[in-house]
């Protein structure tokens, strides 16, 4: 059906012909078959904006029924632009702001980690290739974490419900927000300050959503069809090759087959619930910012790896706090970008990426590695693990060589990625097998990231600046 680029085209054709009541439901003039709305209304709000843009420009644009599988350069350059004015207004200001308010900071690192976060393959490569405007609501996301940084706790939380009302994928930060904000409140006393916090902060959250869906509050009826349109669970537990563990194990088990769609649901949802809880306890009751983004990492890294129906896209909300985190272990960070860009293979081969990929990426690397002279960033105390290092080289001795192991690692990770990127552009698959190179890049994807799940948990939970500054503050 023409793919993601058809889609935002349609749902501009859709909501500017349609009234508000019948955009997120099944009509003559609105095939929900045919890339019906699934985002939340901030989605719909602004692919009204841009058709009221397009109408004034050419009409045939968003013609009803007329214009399904349009194209044209014009209307490409039209498109693609959408796409780069909503980064200059949303998410290029708010990594300029994050980076300029790093505390502990030099000028030159804060200006190297806005680049390498600006230079993030993954997300140039879906939004401005693939065609998506993901940087929307992770850049609404990014100016929460800002705000909640200076302690603008209700600022942030309208920031983060904005996230939330463009895309419901955000669902991924939501924990770490509500964990962060509510440990805050205990901290600061429930029958007293923190009282009065919580009940600003669930104000401020229910008034943020309730600008948001207003238009569609006017029955029960229009709210049930547009969160049903949001959480279509019948998909399943997952469609293409997706780099988490539900599509990895399929490949021994068949999962869909043996399970029946609701237990496959109980069952995602029991692994992500188990999976994310240390992260959330820890930040709950030792509420920190620099805890707070490495458990946005790791919940989102847990939604991605566990959770039901999880598209390869979806990556990128655990790219964005790693890409928070890039200053604080430059290494790690970018050996986790860059397998998230090349767990999108498959979807950016389709796409005929392949040249972009292959600029971007070594782009990237090329600018972290000026930036943050990453090799020499290897050591248990860069990489953040030196308390938990200390506890168990007693029982592992030949950890003792932690860099040199580390490094050998990456460079075996990389070159196996570059070899399948090679083999994935370059061959055709046997024909009983077609999906062999896809296969390979989840399963080779999913075991780091299952690996960089393990490394973000022990970072958070060990980290013992947490407590050192939890008994300062008492």
């Amino acid at each position: 059906m023409y793919g993601d680029y058809e889609a935002q085209r349609h749902w501009q054709e859709v909501t500017y012909n349609l009234p508000i009541n019948q955009w997120y439901f099944n009509t003559s003039d609105n095939n929900l078959q045919y890339w019906g709305l699934d985002y939340p209304p901030l989605t719909a709000y602004h692919s009204l904006l841009c058709a009221c843009i397009a109408k004034l420009i050419n009409p045939d644009w968003i013609g009803l029924h007329t214009s399904r599988g349009y194209e044209s350069q014009p209307h490409k350059l039209f498109m693609r632009a959408t796409v780069f004015i909503a980064d200059l207004l949303v998410y290029i200001p708010a990594v300029i702001m994050y980076c300029c308010y790093l505390k502990e900071t030099s000028t030159k690192k804060k200006v190297s980690t806005a680049l390498c976060v600006l230079l993030y393959p993954g997300l140039i490569l879906i939004d401005h290739g693939h065609f998506q405007y993901n940087s929307v609501s992770l850049g609404f996301a990014l100016w929460g974490v800002l705000f909640l940084s200076n302690n603008w706790d209700l600022l942030g939380s309208v920031a983060f419900c904005l996230a939330i009302n463009y895309k419901q994928m955000e669902l991924y930060h939501s924990l770490p927000f509500f964990c962060y904000l509510l440990g805050k409140c205990f901290k600061r006393g429930l029958t007293g300050k923190g009282l009065v916090l919580l009940i600003k902060i669930a104000v401020t959250v229910v008034a943020a959503f309730a600008m948001c869906w207003l238009p569609f509050c006017t029955e029960a009826e229009q709210i049930l069809q547009v969160l049903r349109r949001l959480f279509a669970i019948d998909r399943g537990l997952f469609e293409d090759k997706v780099a988490n563990i539900w599509c990895s194990l399929s490949v021994l088990i068949k999962i869909k087959n043996i399970i029946s769609p609701q237990t496959q649901l109980k069952l995602s949802f029991a692994f992500t619930f188990l999976s994310l809880l240390p992260a959330c306890i820890k930040l709950t009751l030792q509420p920190s910012l620099r805890g707070f983004k490495f458990a946005l990492v790791s919940c989102a890294l847990s939604f991605f790896l566990f959770s039901f129906q999880v598209h390869e896209k979806s990556v990128l909300l655990v790219s964005l706090p790693v890409c928070l985190i890039i200053n604080e272990i430059p290494f790690m960070a970018t050996w986790f970008l860059l397998v998230s860009t090349f767990s999108m293979l498959p979807l950016l081969l389709k796409d005929g990426l392949l040249l972009a990929y292959i600029g971007t990426t070594l782009a990237f690397l090329t600018v972290c590695t000026a930036s943050f002279s990453i090799f020499e960033k290897t050591s248990a105390e860069d990489l953040q693990l030196k308390s938990f290092s200390l506890s168990i080289w007693g029982y592992i001795p030949w950890l003792k060589p932690f860099p040199k192991i580390v490094k050998s690692l990456f460079l075996v990770s990389i070159t196996l990625m570059g070899v399948l990127s090679l083999i994935s552009a370059t061959l055709n698959p046997p024909q009983k097998l077609p999906d062999l190179f896809p296969i390979f890049v989840s399963v080779v994807s999913c075991l780091h990231f299952l690996i960089f799940l393990m490394y973000f948990n022990i970072v958070l939970l060990w980290d013992s600046r947490n407590s050192r500054n939890q008994k300062k503050t008492n």
